[in-house]
């Protein structure tokens, strides 16, 4: 008989499904059920396997066909091909010697039944695959189902995506075989023990057929029973939740310096559970709801980011999620073929996290949503390599991850330098400037010395300033504003608000801050940001001004929203509330974000001029100084004047130097003259 077969294709649950990726080429010599292609259906992607091993001698089908069960796609060389049919000859031969010595008797139809089934389980059994131990007692969102009925799948495929509160994971095969039913969809939610498919594998004997199918109904009993068990004390209980670190503004980890609540504690919603201190400023995490802290996950001198567990907090009413009871143990001869798989699902998953930081040049932030779309069999080559596949750019249709793009990311992760010094507040990225490091001095040398350690601000801010200012071609424009009718008109409500005991005191920065608004409303590309991609300008139809503020851990710019739509007295408000909240360091995320102009005072020290430095990915940034009584000629005589010097410092690589002269004189026309504010 001829050793070449056809490759045909297997019930893929549905009428017709696309070929995305060519797995193998011709000549190339494949493992039994390996990947032969890829296809794509309304629910998920899966592999055709070769039903042999052999050499792949045809391939009938192309990127972007449709093909459906029962299809050739393709025919291969089986390896030892004519020793196989002799085999089975032979087989058949002895069978039919054997039918014709044994007596002649019809059996009836149930008995044939029962005899088949001994012999259909001696090839193959039934087991049920359950999400193993993820990390976390509480339900998992599942965000991707990677199989569907009749794919036939290797052992650590992945089976279902799951997305937890540190990472997304793929729920991998404990065997390799078929799918026979799927009982996960995508947006549903599990947790340990929750069976996720049923798969048909190779068996040893019916025996085993037996016990698993024993095992499994008795373990779906006592799962059943638990639940009826436990669902009225769960309805009569308290809700338990989890608290994580929510959005900081900060990619990387930051220090945990207090943990003000411990277990047994009540605490309201917005109550601070931990402190934090990041690079602009302190800040407490909130709790979420009211109720009674049972656990603190958490430590002062921790590492954190959003995400992070904090607290379980048992508020009151609803069902809990995290108190239900976990399902009956799986059998005993599961345990040992889980316990190594489940080391190596946390293995990876760990390594994905670890790998979301990784030194390639930055993503868009929509990017890294924890789901990625991929084959099973791509999945396996990112998990061989440890790659985050949210971190890859997909080059297939709909831009589907394929095995190039992660040989790919692979080669570009290997082929970057590794100069720089790993660390956690270094500015990502290598030593491109190539600047000759500082030998290091021993000072102690020439007389005594005192060594201060800097804040925990300066240590972070500090590279992102080094970063800005040799990153941003900077020009700074000095001017000078005449104040001298705003500050007797501000010193006349002063003395009114004085008056009528308002509380309410107005400071010039606030008429700087109108000033401002107004020209950014004419020169829109002050209120820019350059694209990721640096072809673009992204102009932004709402000013929100950024005010430095000294604080006693270091400088902090919270952001004053909507500034052209504000009145002077409102701003003042504000501007009193919050710089009352960055002394405390009571500052949240939110509060020094969305900032598209700073403004950096040094009116209230001294001095005539400075420099101040772009505050990526802003622009431009304007500096005040103190403002000084000088002479000024009026056309007949010198008067005396009150002048603020004004310095203005932009990104020479979006606005030029003729603009940036025009900006800074129709910051200071408005400072002059304020009814030009309201024209």
């Amino acid at each position: 008989m001829s050793d070449i077969q056809k490759i045909i294709v297997p019930d893929v649950g549905g009428d017709e499904v696309e070929v995305i990726e060519l797995c193998v080429a011709v000549g190339d010599n494949i493992e039994a059920d390996e990947g032969v292609v890829t296809v794509e259906s309304d629910k998920a992607s899966m592999d055709i396997p070769a039903p042999f091993e052999g050499e792949i001698v045809s391939l009938s089908v192309s990127v972007g066909d449709k093909i459906k069960e029962g299809d050739v796609i393709g025919e291969m060389k089986v390896a030892n091909g004519d020793s196989a049919d002799e085999g089975a000859s032979e087989e058949n031969a002895s069978d039919e010697s054997s039918k014709e010595d044994a007596p002649k008797q019809e059996a009836p139809k149930d008995e044939s039944k029962s005899e088949a089934a001994p012999a259909a389980s001696g090839s193959s059994e039934v087991i049920e695959v359950a999400v193993p131990d993820i990390g976390s007692d509480d339900e998992v969102d599942v965000i991707d189902v990677l199989v569907s009925v009749g794919d036939t799948i290797e052992k650590e495929d992945g089976l279902i995506t799951l997305e937890t509160d540190k990472a997304t994971m793929d729920v991998p095969s404990t065997h390799a075989g078929t799918v026979k039913e799927v009982f996960i969809s995508t947006g549903d939610k599990v947790k340990e023990g929750t069976v996720v498919i049923k798969l048909e594998v190779a068996g040893s004997g019916s025996s085993s057929s037996e016990s698993a199918s024993s095992d499994a109904s008795s373990e779906a009993s006592a799962q059943e029973s638990a639940k009826q068990e436990s669902a009225p004390a769960a309805s009569a209980s308290s809700e338990t939740i989890e608290v994580a670190v929510p959005d900081i503004g900060e990619d990387g980890e930051v220090d945990v310096i207090d943990v003000l609540v411990s277990a047994g504690d009540t605490v309201e919603k917005e109550d601070g559970l931990i402190t934090l201190e990041t690079d602009k400023a302190t800040m407490d995490v909130p709790s979420t709801h009211a109720g009674t802290i049972k656990e603190v996950f958490i430590k002062a001198g921790d590492k954190v980011k959003q995400g992070t567990l904090v607290v379980k907090l048992e508020t009151s009413g609803g069902s809990s999620s995290s108190a239900a009871e976990k399902p009956a143990e799986a059998p005993k001869q599961e345990e040992t073929k889980q316990d190594s798989q489940q080391d190596e699902t946390q293995q990876a998953s760990q390594q994905e996290a670890s790998q979301g930081r990784s030194p390639v040049p930055p993503a868009p932030e929509a990017k890294n949503t924890g789901k990625a779309h991929a084959s099973p069999s791509v999945r396996r080559i990112a998990r061989e390599f440890g790659v985050d596949l949210t971190q890859v750019n997909g080059s297939g249709p709909k831009n589907r991850i394929l095995k190039e793009d992660v040989q790919a990311y692979v080669k570009a992760e290997l082929a970057k330098p590794r100069t720089a010094a790993a660390s956690g507040s270094a500015p990502v990225g290598d030593n491109v400037l190539q600047i000759v490091p500082v030998k290091p001095v021993d000072h102690s040398k020439f007389g005594e010395i005192e060594e201060q350690k800097l804040s925990r601000i300066q240590k972070i801010s500090g590279p992102f300033l080094h970063r800005n200012w040799a990153t941003i071609p900077h020009v700074t424009q000095f001017d000078e504003a005449d104040i001298t009718e705003v500050e007797e008109f501000r010193k006349e409500q002063n003395a009114y608000h004085a008056k009528i005991k308002s509380g309410l005191k107005i400071t010039p920065l606030v008429f700087v801050m109108k000033a401002v608004a107004k020209a950014l409303e004419k020169y829109e590309v002050f209120n820019s940001s350059l694209s990721d991609d640096g072809e673009s300008l992204i102009i932004k139809k709402f000013i929100n001004i950024g005010i430095a503020v000294e604080t006693p851990g270091g400088l902090v710019v919270p952001v004053i929203r909507d500034v052209n739509k504000k009145g002077i007295e409102q701003l003042s408000q504000e501007l009193i509330e919050t710089s009352k909240k960055a002394r405390e360091g009571k500052l949240k995320a939110a509060d020094m974000q969305g900032g598209t102009f700073t403004i950096s005072s040094l009116g209230g020290i001294g001095g005539t001029a400075f420099t101040p430095i772009v505050n990526a990915p802003e622009v431009a940034i304007l500096g005040v100084s103190k403002s000084e009584m000088k002479p000024k000629w009026n056309g007949k005589e010198f008067e005396p004047r009150l002048m603020v010097p004004l310095s203005l410092s932009y990104d020479h690589r979006v606005i030029d130097g003729a603009v940036g002269a025009r900006f800074s004189t129709e910051v200071a026309a408005n400072l002059t003259d304020l009814r030009r504010i309201i024209l």
